[in-house]
């Protein structure tokens, strides 16, 4: 299953930029990230067999094995790519709310649209390696 982050705004060559790509580059399944403008800019049209999952704050706390399990079970559904919408400054719509098919928050707190795209690429990191069973997660 492709992971593809959707992130409006520009992450540059900053210390953020390549936290992501350090992470991403550990993921054993395809990735991608996809930059649109912060005003503007239409989202791709999701294809068929996609899941969308907006990072809102009004959305679902998953601990990180749930969020593996979540993404395992988007697999086992056939699901070919899980896209994930990271907002601008102002967020989503309820329109676009609505139309996702999952939101997913990261936490309690709001984050900078550069910092949230760094703690989604660990998240993604740590979920499938959980689902590897890899030694990288550790339960408390």
């Amino acid at each position: 299953m492709l992971l593809h982050i959707v992130a409006r705004g520009r992450i540059g060559r900053g210390p953020e930029a390549e936290l992501v790509d350090r992470y991403l580059k550990r993921i054993a399944w395809p990735t991608k990230v996809t930059e649109l403008p912060d005003k503007g800019g239409k989202v791709p049209s999701q294809p068929d067999n996609a899941m969308t999952i907006l990072l809102d704050e009004k959305g679902e706390q998953l601990s990180s094995l749930a969020f593996a399990q979540k993404l395992d079970a988007w697999r086992n559904l056939g699901k070919r790519e899980a896209r994930f919408l990271i907002g601008g400054a102002d967020g989503f719509s309820e329109v676009e709310r609505a139309s996702a098919d999952f939101l997913f928050a990261l936490g309690k707190a709001t984050w900078p649209h550069l910092l949230a795209r760094a703690l989604l690429a660990e998240q993604l990191w740590r979920a499938t390696s959980i689902l590897a069973n890899h030694p990288y997660h550790r339960e408390g």
